[in-house]
């Protein structure tokens, strides 16, 4: 028995302004049933004694340092503005 059928095909593609083919809603009908059955035998595993995990292998965040410099003086920062403004980047507005 199918999980899904042409109609509800054709009510997604209605959803997302879609326009398919006879044989392309017949296809994707097709497609869809199989991957519904998929994650349906995928269900049925068995995973009580697995612990979740957010990565398959063991990664770590490698970050440098934050070391606190002199940083580069406010007239060699803004010398490449379009525009400067109060001593500052002059940006347009967002609305």
């Amino acid at each position: 028995m199918r999980k899904i059928e042409r109609k509800d095909i054709e009510h997604i593609a209605k959803l997302a302004e879609l326009d398919f083919s006879d044989g392309e809603l017949e296809k994707f009908t097709v497609q869809l049933d199989r991957i519904l059955d998929h994650v349906a035998r995928i269900s049925k595993v068995d995973t009580e004694k697995i612990l979740p995990t957010s990565h398959v292998i063991e990664i770590k965040n490698v970050f440098r340092d934050d070391i606190v410099k002199k940083s580069i003086p406010k007239e060699d920062a803004l010398k490449n503005a379009p525009e400067v403004s109060d001593g500052g980047f002059k940006v347009p507005k967002i609305d």
